[in-house]
Parts: structure tokens; sequence; C-alpha cells
């Protein structure tokens, strides 16, 4: 195995893939897939654990205070992506996401032995967004701290395709996410998972999350940032780099709309539009996922070939010239919701998701990177993507479902626009 890998790192006009290369990759893929898995699972089941955990008598309240538990989750995460961005800052990329992990870990384990509201009153959905606001914290440093140390540790003329495999964690997450979710359907029935059966998913997650905790543990720091912290160079100022920040918070809104819409609440909008079942959507959208995963290493690879930008740019492009079509075809029965979601996901989020961490991240210095990235990219995640599903469920319940579609293609418009903000030095 050696000799194979000295082999690679001296074939000429190919850059060098370490072993700790690819264990840097892995500790940032692996987290990835916990976090997303940890995160998605509770906007998945939000339909099947409201009745338990918020009181009252309208069904409809109740799943939308859940879903406000969400949005609450990513409030605070720029709070979160300053704190734990300053840690992995001064403390290092490694350390911070050591210390998200076990958070984040914690709070699903929590989450699954939280008493319901008929057993505790108003104190269970008190505890419950409590819990989801501490996820949301450590959430907010994770993206960012991995945007850095896969930036920082990628080699050259594979940054981006390594920033498309480390991101496609997040989705091999929500494949996780769609296949226990819909296990528990298939043994349990709808029923059984609302009584109780979806804490077993949270004890899945918390699970999961020590594989990954133990990962990161024997990851190596970025060398980058090591030799920046062994510099005297002056620490910059976040106000010199504005510009690329309001860039970044604007070229994120439309990305996480799509990622949310296309990847958590669309199995609930082909329900909405009564195209298909909610559980048979859950288990219709891991063909789509993977197909997802495919795309995003295809588009890290063209990205190193053409340029992160100009793939960045098609695909923002697609997603506001696709998104209403592709949803008027599910509603109206035109294309089965498997095409629907793999057209979206393929065509417009994996260009965009594949490249925008190291696109990001790569325009700011070591010293403020986690920060100057991660807190325009948690507020936009905030404003636009964690009330997406509180959103889209409030138009639904006033009539205007079809707005849907046309709120997440405008924002895709703001992500174009936002294009020609950046300053990549």
């Amino acid at each position: 195995m050696a000799q194979v890998d000295e082999a690679l790192a001296a074939r000429p006009g190919r850059a060098a893939v370490s072993p700790k290369g690819r264990r840097e990759l892995i500790a940032g893929t692996v987290g990835g897939i916990v976090e997303s898995f940890d995160w998605t699972i509770y906007a998945i089941l939000a339909p099947f654990f409201a009745s338990q955990m918020f009181a009252g008598n309208d069904e409809l309240t109740k799943l939308l205070s859940a879903y406000a538990g969400f949005a609450v989750g990513f409030v605070v995460r720029p709070f979160g992506s300053y704190l734990l961005g300053r840690i992995a800052d001064a403390r290092g990329r490694r350390f911070a996401l050591i210390v998200s992990m076990a958070t984040i870990c914690l709070g699903s384990l929590l989450i699954a032995a939280l008493p319901t509201a008929a057993t505790i009153g108003v104190a269970a959905p008190v505890l419950l967004v409590l819990l989801r606001a501490l996820q949301g914290i450590a959430m907010g440093g994770e993206n960012p701290s991995v945007a850095a140390y896969i930036t920082e540790t990628a080699p050259p003329r594979r940054k981006f395709f390594y920033s498309g495999l480390s991101y496609t964690g997040a989705f091999i997450g929500n494949i996780l996410c769609f296949a226990v979710v819909g296990a528990l359907v298939l043994f349990q029935g709808t029923q059984g998972v609302s009584n109780g059966g979806w804490r077993i998913a949270f004890v899945v997650a918390a699970l999961f999350g020590l594989v990954a905790f133990w990962v990161r543990r024997i990851a190596a720091e970025s060398e980058e940032f090591e030799a920046g912290r062994a510099t005297s160079a002056p620490r910059p100022k976040l106000l010199e780099h504005a510009r690329n920040m309001l860039a970044v918070f604007l070229m994120t809104t439309g990305t996480t709309v799509g990622v949310y819409f296309g990847t958590v609440y669309l199995p609930e909008y082909a329900a909405q539009v009564g195209v298909v079942h909610s559980a048979a959507s859950d288990l219709a959208m891991i063909p789509s996922l993977l197909a997802l995963i495919a795309a995003m290493v295809v588009s890290g690879l063209l990205a190193d070939r053409f340029g992160g930008m100009a793939v960045f740019r098609i695909g923002a492009l697609l997603l506001a010239l696709s998104t209403v079509p592709l949803m008027t075809a599910l509603a109206q029965g035109w294309l089965p919701m498997w095409a629907v979601a793999t057209c979206y996901l393929v065509l417009g989020v994996a260009p965009t998701t594949a490249v925008a961490n190291v696109l990001y991240s790569e325009v700011f210095p070591v010293a403020v990177r986690v920060v100057a990235m991660g807190v325009p990219f948690t507020l936009a995640v905030a404003l636009f993507g964690g009330t997406f599903p509180l959103l889209a469920e409030g138009l639904a319940a006033l009539g205007h479902l079809t707005a849907v579609p046309w709120f997440a293609a405008g924002t895709a418009v703001i992500t174009l626009l936002g294009t020609a903000v950046l300053r990549r030095g």
C-alpha cells in the first residue's frame, strides 16, 4: 500500500494524495454524515413526534411548532459559528470539529430520552427547543470548520474534488435518515412511530456519532493552520473582508433553500400536492440522493478543470430556471416523484454544494477563515434554510402551496447575483 501511495505521489502532473490527506478527508466526510443525520432526522420525524411533544388539540399547530423548533436551531447557528469559529481559528480545526460532534450527539441522545408533553407538560417542548438550540450552536461551527479543514489539507489540484467528496457526507446522512425512517414505518407502522418509535432514530444518531468522534480524534491538524499560528503576523480584521462576507451570504441563500427543499421538504411537498404518501416519498428519495452524491463528485472534478465559480454559476442558474417547472410537473402528475427529485438535485443542488465550501473559504486568510466564512454562511442558512419548512407549511396552510417553488427560484436568483460580489484574490 505504501508503494502505491508513493507511486501516485511521484506520478508527473498529478497532485500528491497522501495517506494523511485521505484521513483528513475521511474525518470531514464521516463527521458530515453524522452531523447531517443528527440534524435532519428531526425535520423528517417532526410529523411523527409533534403530537407527543407539543400540547394542544390542533395537529397543524403542533406540526408548525415542531418546525419552529427546527428553525430555532438555525437561528442560533451564527452565534455558534462565531463562538466555535473563534475556537477553530485559535485552537485548531480538529479541536473545534471534535467539540461540535460531541455536542450534537449528546443533544440527540437527550432528545431520545425526553418525556412527552403529557408527562411533564410545557417543559417537554421547552427542553426540546433548548436541545435543538444547543445542537444549532454546535452545527454553526461544524460546516465552516470542515470547509477550512478541507481547503487547507486537500491537494492543490484536487481541492474542489475533495470539497465535493466531503460534502457528500451530508447527503449520505440524509440517505441514512430516509432509510431509518422508512424502516421504522415499515416495521412499526405510522402509528407505532408516532407513539414513540421515533426515539429509536435519535438513539441511532448518537451511536453514529461515537464512530465519527473516534475518527476525528485520530485525524491530524491542518498544517497550513499550524504554520499560520507559528507566525507573528498581526491578525486580520473581519471588516477588511466585509465584501466577501456579504457575497458568501448572498450566494448561500438559494443554495440552502435548494438543499432543504430538495432533501428535507420535498417528500412532504409531494404528499401535500397529493401525488404520493409521505412514507413512500421518503423511500423514493434514496435513489435521487444517490444520484446527487455522484453528481457532486463529477461537479468537483469539473470545477478543478474549468473553475469552481463557473460550475457554481451554472448550478445557480439551473436552480433558478428549473424549480418551478419541475414542481409544476410533480403537482400535475406529468413526472413521478423520483424523476423530479433527481433532476432538481442533480442539475441545481449538486453543482453549487459541491464547490461551495472551498469557493467560500479560500477567499479568506487562515487566521480568520472559519469566522469570516462561517458567520455569513450560517446567517443565510438560518434565515432561508432553517425557516424553509416552516414557511412552506405556513403557505400550504394559507392555501398558497404553489408559491413555494417560486420562493425557492427567487432565492436562486439572489445566489446568482451574489457571485458578482465575490472578489477572489
